[in-house]
């Protein structure tokens, strides 16, 4: 019995790290940047678009890590992913610059 017990308070432990697991950059841009990003809406670098994604990569992630956090034209800040962290942002950015080449 008491093996049991320590067990499910082990399991009951892990479950908010399991929860809070970071998103990769292809699920943040299908469920949070590809809105705009897919298509250009409202200025937004279209993804697969070299031209518009050229001058962009040059300025490296960081720079444009800190432009998407506190937004740009008409994308809101972080682009309305609240949830999101730092390294799933920058996973997004990596993502749409990756396939934009």
């Amino acid at each position: 019995m008491k093996k049991v017990l320590i067990a499910a308070a082990a399991a009951t432990l892990m479950l908010p790290a399991a929860a809070m697991a970071e998103r990769d950059g292809l699920t943040v841009y299908n469920t949070k940047c590809g809105v705009c990003h897919a298509s250009g809406n409202a200025g937004a670098p279209k993804l697969g678009d070299s031209a518009d994604w050229g001058a962009r990569a040059t300025q490296g992630i960081d720079t444009l890590l800190a432009t998407a956090k506190k937004g740009k034209g008409a994308m809101p800040p972080s682009g309305l992913c609240m949830d999101c962290n730092d390294n799933e942002l920058k996973a997004a950015i990596q993502y749409m610059l990756d396939n934009s080449k």
